[in-house]
């Protein structure tokens, strides 16, 4: 839980309304208990209107930069889910949901 937290702190730096980390590490190989390498991140902020996915990809990357596996860190994986207030409602409304993340390079356990 220690990185989980971490990207938790650092997230509220964008002041958001919503925030969901999910840890999936153990949907991929080489897994062991308290792994924390492959996560699924949801934020909604204001702070992302007017801004494209990468401009919002790219805020949350250097929040989290320290906590990545090219920088030292644990997270192999981050899948990025970053809404507007009226963006959220609209897919929550819409959907209920948000997007599955991606496969890692036919790493997955399921496979």
């Amino acid at each position: 839980m220690q990185v989980h937290n971490a990207v938790i702190e650092r997230i509220q730096a964008l002041m958001p309304e919503h925030v969901e980390l999910v840890n999936e590490s153990m949907n991929h190989a080489g897994y062991f208990e308290g792994k924390e390498s492959h996560f699924k991140l949801t934020v909604v902020s204001e702070q992302f209107a007017g801004k494209r996915a990468v401009a919002r990809h790219q805020l949350i990357y250097k929040l989290v930069d320290e906590l990545m596996t090219s920088q030292g860190g644990t997270i192999h994986a981050l899948a990025i889910h970053a809404y507007t207030p009226d963006e959220w409602q609209q897919l929550t409304q819409d959907k209920g949901t948000v997007p599955a993340s991606p496969l890692c390079a036919g790493q997955n356990k399921s496979e």
